[in-house]
């Protein structure tokens, strides 16, 4: 029996649900060569701004028991340098190219949306990221307000002239909500969910362990958190496309973001692991499904509300 994986985001069509996690692999072929990128669902990049950013000082990750604590601080070239640089060699490995945004006001938001309206094809959609923890005023994440979300998204959407996603987050109570202001704003899906606000410290030396102090906590200890997430939002919103993301490292895991309501899936922190992670997950699924008598994947997504 041969399995269709095939999965529609909004307008996006994707062979299959699998994709990597925005931040986890890097702003092009970092990969390469430790699997095909595109036999993936697509490739999100890191999180670009409108300018160069620096990002946070080191030490920007530390492992926990579950996972890791980041605060990298979405280093990156910028978008037009992404574009000249960066995007023609992973556009040429064949991958569907899922760029991620984000800024620190509506304009800038608007402004990288702006310089995305020109990439080319394979760029098949964009992320908005309303939700990193990472930045110095973690108390005003766009993606804790309907308002916020919505105007992020909406001027996104009418900059680019693209499919847009919007990356919500885990730590607010409101997220069905802000998913509804997301998809009202013209998001096609939204992505759920980003980490969750974590520190570490030092018994030693009695300080932070991160360079920024606070961070994100991703990895296998958050995911029945993320699972909740994406069952929450598609149990109020079962139309919107949910992808679904949080501790993903094997093909079960993956079954259990669909039947919650997930329509795709990213895989994020397993890759510092294992650079194949996405990979093995994508074949795990297969397996799955063929061991279960599933003919299509929609079968699997919302089959938990039933």
């Amino acid at each position: 029996m041969t399995v269709n994986l095939a999965t529609r985001i909004g307008s996006v069509e994707l062979p299959n649900p699998v994709m990597t996690a925005s931040g986890t692999a890097g702003h092009s072929t970092e990969l390469a060569r430790h699997l095909d990128l595109a036999s993936l669902g697509a490739v999100v990049t890191k999180s670009l701004h409108i300018n160069p950013w620096a990002g946070n000082p080191a030490p920007r990750v530390h492992a926990t028991a579950a996972g890791m604590i980041n605060s990298v601080g979405l280093q990156g070239p910028g978008v037009q340098a992404w574009l000249d640089q960066e995007l023609p060699a992973l556009e040429a490995t064949g991958a569907r190219v899922v760029a991620s945004i984000w800024g620190r006001t509506v304009e800038e938001f608007t402004q990288a949306a702006q310089v995305l309206a020109a990439a080319p094809p394979s760029v098949v959609a964009v992320e908005v990221n309303t939700s990193c923890p990472n930045l110095e005023d973690r108390t005003n994440l766009f993606a804790h307000s309907t308002e916020a979300t919505s105007a992020v998204v909406a001027a996104a959407v009418a900059a680019t002239g693209r499919p847009c996603w919007a990356k919500l987050s885990p730590n607010t109570p409101l997220l069905p909500d802000v998913a509804d202001a997301a998809a009202q704003a013209g998001a096609q899906a939204v992505t759920v969910a980003n980490t969750l606000l974590g520190m570490a410290i030092d018994p030693e030396t009695r300080r932070p362990r991160l360079g920024a102090g606070r961070g994100g906590l991703s990895g296998p200890a958050i995911r029945p958190i993320a699972v909740r997430a994406v069952y929450d939002t598609f149990a109020v919103h079962p139309d919107l496309p949910i992808i679904g993301v949080g501790g993903i490292a094997t093909g079960e895991d993956a079954v259990e973001f669909l039947l919650a309501g997930a329509s795709a899936i990213q895989v994020g922190t397993a890759t510092f692991a294992n650079p194949r992670a996405t990979q093995n997950v994508l074949n795990e699924l297969t397996k799955w499904c063929t061991a279960h008598d599933i003919n299509h994947l929609s079968e699997l997504t919302g089959a938990a509300h039933d």
